[in-house]
């Protein structure tokens, strides 16, 4: 691993050897034009994750480097940067919050990530920080017949985070939460005794976070999502919507959760008595309009769409195999008694090699008739070699 990293630390120290140029074009572009505070956390991160990701970066060492540049970047006096307030109909609402100009305060936070990649270039630090676990991980994505992939996802290998995002009506709520939901969880102080907790805050607050956002720049989207989280020996799942997340154990498929759809009696109950109503419009709808009772964004529908996640944690006990997520279009195609056999079946042809299980996953998915964007996530919790050897019959429990 230090072999890997100091390569990279090389190759990247040969590209960037001093810092950007004022006025020089950016060599990532940022995700947004202006950032609150708060958002500049996330979106730095996710800027600098880009840019070490692209050249070839170990996932742990990246986030070692992005960490300590925003760290530094925290630092300095971000003034200069603050945009002056706009006229509009949110201005007394607004008031209060700091907006700042993206591309200048990303231009320092990149140079402050050029300046921590050259000094560890340059004086390796004997001991950085392990990643607190590393998990194989197959993924793969398509925009399969639709007009726009709005599927995001993410996973953090060096803390054992992994999500996937289902946009509808546009991307901009599945990128936002794709890029501050992680950050959001490291910030609640519940993270470590009570997980469940700590996830539930993390979307409510990152569904808080994405109005604001969308008020400012008058986005309509929204996005469901899925998360697990594995602490020690817990496995935690959060959800909001139809995304899932399906345990493997032994062999056997093992539901972990209940995806938030329309005509789910008791979430139909909630919006009926909120008096909303549930229509069927080609396929149940909440008062006519989002095929899901749950997301971050909707605001158009709030209270009628929920942005409250559901959490629920397994014990591991050292017998499970994976755990896939994937989004509704996977999942409307596919039963999940069959995906114990369809990764089998994956990881024993020859050119599978464990990363291509996924694509295989996606494909069959495609093949059954899903016209939707398809994204599927597999998490390996145990060696790869010993899943191509199971000979578990195929099946699903209940927990």
């Amino acid at each position: 691993m230090e072999e890997e990293a100091r390569s990279f630390l090389g190759r990247f120290a040969e590209e960037f050897p001093a810092a950007l140029k004022e006025g020089a074009p950016l060599p990532v572009s940022p995700l947004s034009r202006r950032v609150t505070l708060e958002e500049l956390h996330g979106e730095s991160l996710e800027l600098g994750r880009r840019l070490l990701a692209a050249r070839g970066a170990p996932a742990g060492l990246s986030a070692l480097l992005c960490q300590a540049a925003l760290s530094q970047l925290l630092q300095n006096d971000l003034s200069p940067f603050h945009c002056a307030r706009e006229p509009g109909p949110n201005q007394e609402e607004e008031q209060e919050v700091v907006l700042l100009e993206s591309e200048g305060v990303q231009r320092v936070f990149l140079n402050q990530l050029i300046e921590v990649t050259l000094a560890w270039s340059q004086d390796f630090p004997k001991h950085p920080p392990p990643p607190s676990q590393f998990l194989h991980c197959s993924v793969h994505s398509i925009k399969n017949t639709r007009r726009k992939m709005e599927d995001k996802h993410l996973s953090q290998d060096q803390c054992a985070y992994y999500a996937v995002f289902d946009g509808h009506g546009g991307v901009d709520a599945a990128t936002y939460a794709a890029t501050h939901l992680h950050v959001a969880l490291s910030k609640q102080e519940s993270l470590q005794s009570d997980a469940s907790s700590a996830l539930k805050m993390a979307f409510k607050h990152t569904d808080d976070m994405f109005r604001g956002k969308a008020k400012r720049e008058r986005l309509r989207s929204g996005t469901t999502g899925v998360v697990v989280l594995i602490q020690r020996q817990q496995l935690s799942v959060a959800w909001l919507g139809d995304s899932q997340a399906l345990l493997v154990r032994g062999g056997q498929a093992v539901t972990l959760m209940d995806p938030h759809k329309p005509d789910r009696e008791d979430e139909k109950q909630r919006v009926e008595d909120l008096g909303g109503c549930i229509t069927f419009m080609g396929c149940w709808r909440v008062n006519g309009t989002y095929a899901v009772s749950r997301a971050i964004g909707d605001f158009d529908q709030k209270p009628y769409v929920s942005g409250d996640a559901d959490c629920v944690t397994t014990q591991l006990l050292g017998d499970e195999d994976y755990v896939l997520l994937a989004c509704d279009g996977f999942f409307d195609a596919v039963e999940p008694s069959e995906v114990p056999h369809l990764v089998r079946e994956a990881l024993r042809r020859p050119d599978a090699a464990g990363l291509r299980v996924a694509q295989q996953l996606v494909c069959h998915a495609k093949e059954a008739g899903s016209s939707d964007n398809i994204t599927v996530m597999l998490v390996f919790l145990r060696p790869l070699k010993q899943l191509v050897g199971q000979n578990s019959t195929t099946g699903a429990t209940q927990q």
